[in-house]
């Protein structure tokens, strides 16, 4: 049998693994990528590019309201084809499937299909085909979890939901974080009646108090049922149709279920015990910097136990690429100051510390807080609110976080990202000149701290 042999080898082509090798190639290293499903990973695939594409479509039935009260008259037969948004977003993920293959085949990266497995530290079986590398990079995601509950395996995932074949009438979404939150948004503005049911007291832990609580208002004020302490006891189905048992003792009927409760490093057939590879208790690969505790095994990206977001993953496996073939051993990835989105409606955005992370920490903090009808709702009519807040250090005042609901969020936290890695103080932002008039503008116009 023969043996190939690469000088780096990353074992996923999702974003950060396709960065990585990219990158390496560029450096002369010879590369080669094992992928058994389609290219660009999760966040292409089955994750951040389709969940964008459908909250798009979702977005468009508050505009067709909105506009009504900016002199438009209302559109005759405006009906949504859900078949037609699943087929072109299809077409979309297919182009950049393509995309992805003539930028590794471009870089002269060789892709292997197929599941690649650890025999040993050094090297891998890949559905039959050996290959050894002097160094690997395993970057193979996560993958979605299901309740442990009876019947908890008839729920969906991300993983169908973005090719379920017709829209639901009522969905019953198990989950409080980032990707529960988005597809209530997606399905009920689409039409579908969503119940959210959520354990905890509040949904979207880790994002600051304030935010987490005015989502909720908004939420409720769209007809999104949400009922938090609750969580599901069992799940049934009888022909197309779903009982869902809660542990507050409704029957909830739907027609789709879903398990938005996390996800699981995609780690059962990698062998990690051959390679002598540790892990934690969840299964995701322990790594300091992207380093595993074997020399030169490296590890990113949502199979690691660092920051779980596609651009920290890409960051990562450039600067490892750098450091490895590139000669520059002293490039770090920045982890300050790591913004976030969430395409709720409204959106939420985020970079920095949190009110609560900013008292735990010990930081003596300043509080500023706008909450405002966006422009845009006083002639929609739409009762809408938005939230902005900034966090700041009483010693130095120096900006430690900033937190936004409303739209446009996502776009306008971006730039502001830039100034917290600046160092930015709170005079700078009062010292920059407003654009008005924009949602934006509160930012660097907030004044008066609150208790």
């Amino acid at each position: 049998m023969t043996v190939k042999h690469y000088n780096y080898f990353v074992i996923g082509a999702g974003s950060g693994g396709v960065r990585s090798a990219r990158i390496a190639a560029s450096y002369g290293a010879k590369v080669g990528v094992a992928e058994y499903s389609s290219l660009g990973g999760t966040c292409v695939n089955l994750g951040c590019v389709p969940k964008k594409l459908m909250a798009y479509a979702a977005d468009y039935h508050e505009h067709f309201e909105d506009a009504k009260g900016y002199g438009w008259g209302t559109p005759d037969n405006v009906q949504f084809d859900w078949q037609k948004l699943i087929s072109n977003k299809n077409n979309e993920i297919s182009r950049l499937n393509g995309i992805y293959k003539n930028l590794l085949q471009g870089s002269g990266v060789e892709v292997i299909n197929g599941y690649a497995s650890f025999t040993d530290a050094y090297t891998l079986d890949i559905d039959g085909q050996k290959v050894t590398a002097d160094k690997f990079l395993i970057a193979v995601g996560g993958t979605p979890r299901r309740p442990n509950v009876p019947g908890g395996d008839l729920m969906i995932t991300s993983d169908e939901f973005f090719h379920w074949p017709d829209m639901p009438k009522r969905a019953v979404i198990l989950g409080g974080g980032y990707i529960a939150v988005e597809f209530a948004h997606i399905l009920n503005s689409l039409g579908a009646h969503v119940t959210l049911l959520y354990r905890g007291e509040l949904f979207m832990r880790g994002f600051d108090e304030d935010i987490r609580i005015a989502l909720a208002e908004e939420m409720k004020k769209q007809g999104i049922d949400l009922r938090f302490n609750c969580d599901i006891n069992s799940v049934e189905k009888n022909g197309d149709r779903y009982s869902v048992h809660t542990t507050t003792g409704d029957i909830l009927e739907c027609d789709l279920p879903i398990s938005a409760i996390g996800r699981d490093p995609n780690v059962k057939r990698l062998g990690l015990e051959a390679a002598g590879i540790k892990q934690s208790e969840n299964g995701q690969i322990i790594t300091s910097e992207y380093q595993t505790n074997i020399e030169h095994i490296y590890a990113l990206g949502d199979v690691s136990n660092q920051n779980n977001l596609t651009p920290v993953a890409i960051q990562e496996g450039h600067v490892l690429a750098d450091r490895l073939f590139g000669g520059h051993i002293d490039r770090k990835v920045n982890y300050n100051n790591i913004a976030t989105a969430v395409f709720s409606s409204p959106p939420l955005s985020t970079v920095g510390l949190t009110e609560e992370d900013a008292i735990k920490k010990g930081y003596d903090i300043t509080i500023y807080k706008s909450n405002f009808k966006p422009m845009k709702h006083t002639l929609s009519g739409r009762d809408e609110r938005a939230l902005m807040k900034i966090i700041v250090d009483k010693t130095n005042d120096k900006v430690l976080g900033l937190h936004m609901m409303g739209v446009d969020a996502p776009e306008i936290m971006q730039g502001f990202a830039v100034a917290l890695n600046c160092g930015a103080t709170k005079a700078d932002f009062d010292q920059t000149m407003a654009m008005h008039p924009t949602s934006a503008e509160e930012f660097v116009t907030m004044r008066t701290a609150v208790k």
